[in-house]
């Protein structure tokens, strides 16, 4: 999730499978997108969804996915650092009740890989 209006460093591309420019401000959202866009399943994805209506300060939800049998998901990335943050935790569960409140019953989290070494 980003701020609506982040102006933080982004890359921009274009994609087939996203209806407009792709624009993504980590490395999961970057990785994740090249993974939708060569995924069969998909039909078509959006990047940086408004949230319109949760609060003050609002938000995006990083993908929204239309799947090949027109069924809806949506994807939070999030670096696993943060995932114990109150206020992560805050900003997902209100993105998860907004989806759910829409009819959107597939919704999830892309984690970074764990990089802990053995």
């Amino acid at each position: 999730m980003q701020k609506k209006n982040y102006k933080g460093r982004s890359v921009k591309r274009t994609l087939s499978k996203c209806s407009d420019c792709c624009r993504t401000y980590s490395d999961i959202q970057y990785a994740y997108a090249d993974m939708l866009e060569a995924d069969k399943k998909v039909k078509q994805f959006r990047c940086n969804v408004p949230l319109d209506g949760l609060g003050v300060e609002e938000y995006t939800s990083d993908f929204v996915i239309v799947w090949r049998n027109g069924d809806m998901a949506v994807r939070e990335c999030v670096k696993r650092d943060l995932l114990n943050k109150p206020r992560t935790a805050r900003l997902l569960d209100s993105s998860r009740r907004y989806w759910l409140s829409r009819g959107v019953q597939d919704w999830g989290l892309v984690v970074d890989a764990d990089e802990q070494h053995t």
